[in-house]
């Protein structure tokens, strides 16, 4: 296993989750290209955006079906929100653009979580490479990243 994808195990096992790291043949850098791997909706793809809100890294799990509306994020954070570069993408979570999982960061960063994934019964996550994933709910995504429930969606979605 690839060692970004062992963090992320550790981490889920840290917190008490038994979510088994699945390795994909193609790439999952996408939400497409993950959905179409796994054989799943698009909008049951967990997208770790991570994004820069006055100056601290701010991770946004959002529905592979949405984009993610950075006023409506600022406004309800009090906060002017911009993409982050993927050197701070790297540097807050360890991780490459493409492969960023929610668990495993070398530091605490504060999570929002689209609202949107609740309604599914199973969403997939990446796994720190973006070749793996794992399964998980909605509901156990909030808890493990000790994240907030937020409609982040643009209303384009």
């Amino acid at each position: 296993m690839h060692p970004n994808s062992e963090r992320v195990r550790r981490a889920l096992a840290d917190a008490g989750c038994d979510a088994k790291i699945v390795e994909l043949t193609d790439s999952a850098r996408t939400a497409a290209e993950a959905a179409a791997a796994l054989g799943v909706s698009v909008g049951q793809i967990a997208n770790s955006l991570v994004f820069v809100a006055d100056g601290d890294p701010l991770l946004v799990m959002t529905s592979g079906a949405n984009r993610v509306d950075t006023a409506r994020v600022g406004a309800l954070l009090g906060a002017v929100v911009k993409r982050a570069d993927p050197d701070t993408v790297r540097a807050a979570t360890g991780f490459p653009i493409g492969g960023v999982a929610p668990v495993g960061f070398p530091a605490p960063v504060r999570v929002l979580v689209d609202e949107d994934l609740l309604a599914y019964d199973t969403i997939w996550a990446a796994a720190g490479t973006p070749h793996t994933v794992f399964e998980t709910t909605g509901a156990e995504l909030v808890r493990v990243t000790g994240g907030t429930p937020a409609a982040v969606r643009a209303e384009s979605s």
